[in-house]
């Protein structure tokens, strides 16, 4: 599902490149004073709940016992859901979920038709929400969220990067799920040819990187990466040290930024070098990996399952944690590149049941996130890496115990502010590099460019 995802993304991108429920039925219209009498009730009952679990179980208990879901793709997110329903209903056998297969950008229009026609008694009690698009919905439909800061959620039990992508201006709006946590991949009989083991690309900056792809293309031939574009390099890279395409009130930040513009430079070097090869199509990027034309992959950790399509290379693959950025305070080896969270939202009848079944299973299940693992699904509720099949060793990674390798990565990933308008963002710097690589633009010039048309696509959205 996340390769389709991104693959959606991506396609977007290389284009710039080749071209330069149980709904509640009461009226939504309410008056401050019962708005902010139904807040105080939440808080008052989401206190309770944390002190006492039980409480939360006779909150969740009452009502109905039925919640409505939108979210897309029978055998990732349905069937996560599904196998979720299952073990609640273990401890709570009246509950049931009614489950509606939407895709992403029809949750949007739907979102945007609630919103601004006043109905959100039309709106389900669960959505599910692409990561990089979370954020952006939040901020533009304040009013369909339920703020979750103090249903008592552990988040510390999630990877603080995912957590971000979920949270504005300092409270919760979502439910952490599958885990995007990026990973380096390598062919290690093909380092082993260069003289290197997988240890050496552990723990090393991006300078010690391009040292040592380049020995490896000279002795092999192979180049260690390749990509569509820029877009899953540049986005990755930027993120493991925290970074953002914006300020922190949301302005557009490309001309003075000094995370973006070293993720550029090294990217430039990596290219210019020919240790990484820009693709022209999904088929050709895996192609390169799966054939050994490319030596490695670094991407979310859904990328394995395309690795794995080449049963001849089982037992030939390991991976490991990313290269920092040389020179940057608070530079990490750890990224994040897809993944989506849960929203309740704020017509769901009985928050407390929906607030109850998420603490039991998506935020509370080592059984759940053994369970939906053959689906690909990792989980970034850190906990999980203790289940049984996580810690069991992967015969195609060299039994590596690869679940419970990345789950401990994602402990790591650094927030960052995506805001409303990321993909605007992404697809304005993916052009600004194509101009400095190709037509050798100076990277001031390009990004004042990108910096320019991005600030019009904010003033006319």
């Amino acid at each position: 599902m996340k390769k389709k995802l991104l693959a959606m993304l991506l396609t977007g991108a290389m284009a710039v490149t080749l071209l330069a429920g149980c709904g509640s039925k009461a009226d939504s219209a309410k008056t401050e004073e019962e708005t902010n009498t139904e807040t105080e009730n939440t808080g008052e009952t989401a206190d309770a709940s944390e002190e006492n679990p039980d409480t939360a179980a006779d909150a969740a208990a009452g009502g109905s016992q039925t919640l409505k879901v939108w979210c897309w793709d029978p055998t990732y997110n349905i069937n996560a859901l599904n196998v979720a329903a299952d073990i609640y209903r273990e401890e709570h056998p009246d509950f049931e979920l009614d489950v509606e297969e939407i895709d992403g950008e029809s949750i949007s229009a739907k979102l945007a038709t609630a919103s601004t026609s006043g109905e959100l008694n039309t709106l389900p009690d669960i959505i599910l929400f692409d990561d990089t698009g979370f954020q952006k919905s939040v901020i533009s439909y304040p009013e369909v969220f339920l703020d979750l800061t103090d249903y008592g959620f552990n988040y510390e039990e999630f990877s603080p990067g995912k957590v971000g992508m979920s949270s504005v201006d300092g409270r919760h709006y979502g439910i952490p799920f599958d885990s995007g946590t990026a990973i380096a991949c390598y062919r290690t009989d093909i380092l082993e040819q260069a003289g290197y083991t997988i240890d050496d690309f552990t723990d090393i900056t991006w300078e010690d990187w391009i040292e040592k792809a380049k020995h490896v293309l000279d002795v092999t031939g192979c180049p260690l990466l390749n990509g569509l574009s820029c877009y899953n390099q540049l986005t990755i890279m930027l993120q493991s040290a925290g970074g953002s395409f914006f300020n922190e009130d949301g302005t557009a930040n490309l001309t003075d930024n000094e995370i973006l513009r070293k993720t550029i430079e090294l990217y430039t070097q990596m290219v210019e070098a020919g240790v990484y090869t820009e693709e022209t199509g999904w088929d050709t990027y895996i192609g390169g990996m799966n054939t050994g034309r490319i030596a490695g992959a670094m991407n979310g950790c859904w990328i394995m399952s395309s690795l794995r399509a080449a049963e001849d290379q089982s037992g030939k693959w390991q991976i490991t944690n990313l290269p920092s950025l040389d020179g940057i305070e608070g530079a990490t080896n750890y990224s994040s590149q897809g993944g989506s969270s849960w929203a309740i939202t704020t017509n769901c009848a009985n928050p407390e049941l929906a607030v109850d079944f998420f603490k039991s299973t998506f935020g509370g299940s080592t059984k759940l996130y053994d369970e939906i693992l053959s689906t690909g699904a990792i989980s970034t509720w850190l906990p999980a890496s203790n289940g049984e099949k996580y810690t069991l060793p992967d015969e195609f990674f060299s039994g590596q115990p690869v679940f419970a390798m990345i789950t401990a990565y994602s402990a790591n990933v650094p927030e960052c502010y995506v805001g409303t308008y990321f993909r605007n963002a992404m697809m304005d710097v993916a052009n600004a590099v194509t101009e400095i690589i190709y037509s050798g633009t100076d990277m001031d010039s390009a990004l004042s460019a990108a910096q320019d048309t991005l600030n019009f696509e904010m003033s006319q959205q």
